[in-house]
């Protein structure tokens, strides 16, 4: 009963100061909101950054020739790499600058020719049409799959949902007319620029446009996650041979280079994605949790106030009977309140920022319930904590003291 007393004058005194109030409040949700928007930004990018690693396969290996310009992989050594235990797959790669034109409107993007295999190997699907075949490989067919940024460049005026004509229809690359084989999925922008400005076509076509036989890439498939290891280890003896050097390890051990080739797993791009994006999210949301403590502190401030303005009340209460915990409860329930109720708004106000941000803007965010629980929960703590002593020195005055106060 005497707690249900104590909560009806703590609220009464709440609403009857209700500007106070939200300004003390106002730390409260600004602090709730940051760290719930913040962190799921966080993890928005997270996520991002992930799909877009998976994308490109986390069985994937990329084997790269970087030093002499003599060294080049033979057809031989990629039919025996690819007999290789743990290795699915092998797709070897020619790439470089290209200007494909289409009537009077040209477009510089890049070409990338590789075999059938290449489509599974790098997640590379086609939306209309289809991907290069080994038939198109041996007899040096003129097709190629075009990406969906190099249509919107080459026809402005086409809808999306009309690609599919261009089936059929020739571009000419460097001069040389290639018949549209199929239109590639469409994959966005990286950091490392634009997924859709690319054409894909037959190696052996690649080699003649682009006037080079000279293998230097090849991207691997393991059979499973689980075998990723072990064809890294078979591909780092290869290299090791066929250049005659040792390996020197980096930071992980799935992933090696020196001075004339290198090794890149892609599973340990995303841990490290993974690891870097965790880090950056808990730094905003420590960040963010700063307000949350300025929050408190202008909780204690603003309580310590009202108890130095109600003195003669508290005077007057314990002399009719109430005791010390009455006094006491009462005001760290006006402490708890304030930041309760700061923190349901601050939560309500962090979803709708969080919900809003991909309406207006590229930006992904991802909301995470138990983000909100905690963020709440803290917030409570917060007021509790915070609002303690407040509550403690006014259940310690003196009647008498009180009572004569002015």
């Amino acid at each position: 009963m005497k707690f249900t007393q104590g909560f009806k004058m703590a609220m009464s005194s709440i609403l009857s100061n209700k500007m106070r109030s939200f300004l003390t409040m106002l730390g409260i949700i600004i602090g709730i909101s940051s760290v719930i928007a913040l962190i799921a930004i966080g993890e928005g990018s997270k996520k991002s950054v992930t799909d877009a690693i998976q994308g490109m396969g986390t069985n994937l290996l990329t084997v790269s020739i970087t030093g002499s310009r003599n060294k080049t992989f033979t057809d031989d050594e990629l039919s025996q790499i690819k007999k290789a235990p743990g290795i699915k797959n092998i797709a070897p790669e020619i790439s470089g600058s290209v200007t494909v034109k289409a009537g009077d409107v040209n477009n510089t993007t890049s070409v990338e020719a590789s075999n059938a295999d290449y489509s599974e190997i790098r997640n590379v699907g086609v939306q209309s049409g289809r991907f290069i075949t080994q038939d198109d490989i041996d007899n040096r067919y003129e097709v190629l799959d075009i990406g969906t940024e190099v249509i919107q460049n080459l026809y402005p005026d086409l809808q999306e949902s009309q690609y599919y004509t261009l089936l059929g229809q020739s571009v000419s690359i460097n001069g040389i007319p290639f018949q549209i084989v199929g239109i590639l999925e469409t994959k966005g922008s990286t950091a490392a620029g634009s997924s859709d400005n690319r054409v894909i076509m037959p190696l052996s076509t690649g080699e003649r446009v682009l006037k080079n036989k000279n293998v230097r890439t090849f991207y691997v498939e393991a059979t499973s996650s689980s075998t990723v290891d072990e064809a890294s280890s078979y591909l780092q003896e290869f290299m090791q041979s066929k250049f005659g050097t040792t390996v020197s390890q980096l930071t992980s051990k799935n992933s090696s280079t020196n001075s004339q080739f290198r090794i890149f797993n892609q599973s340990d791009l995303l841990s490290t994605q993974s690891a870097t994006a965790d880090n950056m999210t808990s730094m905003l949301a420590g960040i963010a949790a700063i307000s949350l403590v300025v929050g408190g502190i202008g909780i204690m401030n603003i309580m310590l106030v009202s108890v130095t303005e109600r003195t003669k009340e508290i005077g007057i209460r314990k002399a009719i009977g109430a005791k010390r915990r009455d006094i006491l409860i009462q005001f760290l329930i006006e402490a708890v309140s304030l930041s309760c109720v700061g923190g349901l708004i601050g939560v309500g106000l962090g979803i709708a920022i969080s919900l809003i941000l991909p309406l207006v803007g590229t930006q992904k965010t991802v909301l995470d319930p138990k983000v909100m629980i905690l963020s709440f929960a803290f917030s409570a703590a917060v007021g509790v904590g915070f609002g303690l002593y407040p509550a403690s020195k006014a259940s310690k005055l003196k009647p008498i003291d009180a009572l004569s106060y002015e």
